[in-house]
């Protein structure tokens, strides 16, 4: 019988890895379509270059002429590989990237006189319609314009035959409708605060680098069986479906041999990041059937984000090459693990110290500490606020789902640097005796390099945890733009160390305490007032739960309930305090990541009731038809015994009429649910509306579903199943 599931098994077991050409050693194409430091040298005239160059390092204005020569520069560098059209590629609040193309060509009036041509108006800023992209409220509908305004942090680059100019995006009163204008300013609030304290130890720094290295989870489907499943296509992930016999349990997947198929298509994508400047170098397979995942050497922020979003676009593209779907759902398949992009982030000085790195002197593991304590002092203060940056319709699968972070939010930072802090807590208060401060310098701070060359296991469990030299926020979506929570940490942490600033230096002015007594004095009040968000156990467990709550921490374990966070007072406050966003900006992601929300419930609730009645529903009674012949069959045979012959398929026939009631039933009484949802006028009560009474009836569609899908003739099932989907190579 042939179907669309078979035709696409058909076609998924018969492909062929795709040949690959190596382009050359990574190191020599490396960057080859970006506008870095090597092309602007060649390419720019030395007024230009240096303008260019003030303006990544010192966020300096480009003058409007200079603008011109950058870019006729970028435009002949463009020409030489290529290109036909450029772009303003910028990250509006839809969570992906957006861009329009425009020609390099253009004529006179009269259609004569045909030219290459790309001005600094066309560099610096251009006009897209803002109109239908989301805003929460800033503008009207009616009111169409935006602004793309050049960044010249990040440089420009070349994909296709297209200039990719990466850019914020405004609306017409100066309220940011992207994502990355908000980062950009909390990279500008962190690096003056932590400049500040940096100068108590080094007075030469004059500048901070948030630095961040992400790594992208994510699972390859072959495009035939995903095209073959229409909740894949429509959401992302598999809403039904029973789990397959053999899953990750033998963990034989996770770091094992590559398959072909998936190893070439790595490297075709390597290829392509390469050329990008995306300083890729791991890959592996994860814990999960056809799971794997991918990470790059650290980055700036800014840069690192960027790379990331720009990362899985070509992911998707590349992955067309080789007749593959790439899934960043958190969830795609019910039964495995879901898929992360840890973020790991820590800050840098320009005379080159990790300053979440230990040194060999006390004074710089002073300077450690002082870091490393404050972003603990930030996360306790604003850990429903961190948590709310992560919150989404598909990471709720995740969080809390004993195979992930859970939703309360702690760090972990092992148990020696636990003890170091429980020592430094010890420490007396106020001035201290030579004596003291000996013993603390040499006993303590001056052995915490030792301490970390043996440093405690890494704790999976924990959504925010020290790994030797960073933090990695484990709790981060795969699917989530890492410049979301990155604001958020970036400008928590700045107002704590400009709150540090001033309590220390308050007590050296008032209290007469030297410039170290001052910091331990801080420091150890922070351990004392920090101790409820470290956790060093298994933040799975049911204790975890009842422990955190005893401690006063949130545990906001729908998306809903954890965004409230965003438009509390406090958040209001931070935002505004650190120049980040205002009022105005803030409340307007609340309202558009709750009509997210809102809407992807909606459409899966939509693809779900679909396929439950026109695919599930119509096979099992095909099914249950070719019984009933198969019971009339044996009653002519058997007679009025045909009762005990036919048993089991009498059984098999009201099981599946109980199923098919239950979905049924189950289908209308979502339909009504999501009618009095809408029916709703404030969004918040639509959200939780969506959240309480119409998701929960997504498992129990999908029970009856499922069991169906055990009960029906594989042969006449016609959703590719999860064996299929999961093991087909």
């Amino acid at each position: 019988m042939s179907s669309i599931r078979f035709e696409a098994l058909k076609a998924a077991s018969s492909r062929k890895p795709v040949h690959v050409e190596e382009l050359d050693k990574k190191s020599i194409i490396f960057g080859s379509n970006v506008f870095n430091d090597k092309a602007m040298r060649q390419f720019l005239t030395s007024e230009a270059y240096k303008a260019v160059k003030s303006a990544m390092d010192h966020g300096t204005k480009i003058d409007r002429k200079l603008a011109d020569y950058i870019a006729l520069g970028m435009k002949e560098w463009a020409l030489t590989k290529g290109v036909t059209h450029y772009t303003h590629w910028f990250q509006p609040l839809t969570g992906t990237t957006a861009e329009k193309h425009d020609a390099f060509f253009e004529t006179s009036f009269d259609g004569s006189d045909p030219v290459e041509k790309f001005g600094g108006t066309q560099l610096v800023q251009q006009e897209p319609d803002a109109s239908s992209f989301p805003n929460g409220g800033i503008r009207n509908t009616f009111e169409a314009r935006g602004y793309t305004a050049w960044d010249p942090t990040s440089p420009a680059f070349i994909y296709g035959t297209t200039l990719c100019i990466p850019t914020v995006f405004v609306s017409y009163t100066g309220e940011a409708l992207d994502n990355k204008t908000p980062l950009l300013r909390a990279l500008t609030a962190i690096d003056h605060a932590a400049t500040e304290v940096a100068k108590y130890f080094d007075k030469n720094v004059k500048k901070i680098t948030p630095t961040l290295g992400w790594e992208q989870e994510y699972f390859l489907v072959d495009v035939a069986l995903a095209n073959s499943r229409p909740d894949i296509l429509q959401t992302g992930r598999t809403l039904l479906g029973h789990v397959s016999a053999k899953g990750q349990q033998l963990e034989d997947h996770y770091f094992g041999s590559i398959p072909s198929r998936v190893l070439n298509y790595m490297r075709d994508l390597e290829n392509e990041c390469m050329l990008l400047g995306i300083p890729v170098k791991t890959r592996h397979n994860e814990v999960a059937p056809n799971q794997f995942e991918l990470a790059p050497i650290f980055e700036e922020t800014n840069l690192a984000v960027d790379h990331n979003s720009l990362l899985m676009d070509v992911m998707q593209k590349v992955a067309e090459r080789h007749d593959f779907k790439v899934l960043f759902h958190e969830k795609p398949f019910k039964g495995v693990n879901g898929s992360g992009k840890h973020n790991n982030w820590s800050l840098a000085t320009d005379t080159g110290i990790n300053l979440l790195a230990p040194g060999k002197t006390p004074n710089s593991n002073l300077q450690f500490l002082t870091f490393f304590i404050n972003t603990i002092k930030a996360v306790f203060t604003y850990e429903e606020l961190l948590r709310a940056s992560i919150a989404s319709a598909s990471n709720d699968h995740r969080l809390g789902a004993n195979e992930a972070p859970p939703a309360i939010i702690s760090i972990f930072i092992g148990q020696q640097l636990t003890k170091v802090l429980e020592e430094l807590e010890g420490v007396s208060q106020g001035k201290l005796s030579p004596e003291e401060k000996t013993d603390l310098k040499l006993n303590v701070v001056g052995k915490i390099p030792d301490l970390l060359l043996d440093n405690t296991d890494r704790n999976r469990t924990s959504p925010f945890a020290f790994t030797g030299n960073k933090f990695e926020f484990r709790a981060v979506g795969s699917t989530a733009n890492c410049a979301v929570s990155m604001t958020t940490l970036n400008t928590i942490v700045a107002k704590q160390l400009k709150d540090f600033k001033i309590e220390v230096d308050t007590l050296i002015e008032q209290k007469d305490l030297k410039k170290d007594e001052a910091i331990f004095n801080v420091l150890r009040e922070y351990i004392k007032q920090t101790k409820a968000i470290l956790f060093e156990g298994d933040g799975y467990s049911d204790a975890w739960e009842q422990e955190a709550a005893k401690r006063g921490l949130s545990n906001h374990k729908t998306t809903p309930g954890a965004l409230k966070a965003k438009v509390s007072q406090k958040a209001f406050d931070v935002f505004t305090e650190m120049n980040v966003m205002n009022h105005t900006e803030v409340e307007s992601r609340y309202e558009i990541e709750l009509e997210e929300y809102i809407k992807k419930i909606q459409i899966e609730g939509r693809v779900l009731g679909d396929i439950a009645r026109n695919h599930v529903i119509p096979t099992a009674i095909k099914y249950q038809n070719t019984l009933i012949e198969n019971v009339k069959g044996l009653k002519d045979i058997f007679g009025d015994s045909f009762e005990e012959v036919a048993k089991e398929q009498i059984i098999i026939i009201k099981k599946i009429s109980g199923h098919i009631e239950g979905i049924n039933a189950n289908v209308h009484a979502m339909i009504d649910e999501r009618k009095k949802a809408n029916s709703l006028s404030s969004i918040e009560e639509m959200a939780h509306a969506y959240c309480d009474n119409v998701k929960p009836y997504f498992d129990v569609i999908r029970y009856h579903a499922d069991k169906l899908e055990l009960e029906v003739d594989n042969e006449l099932w016609t959703l590719t199943k999860y064996r299929e989907l999961l093991f087909t190579k």
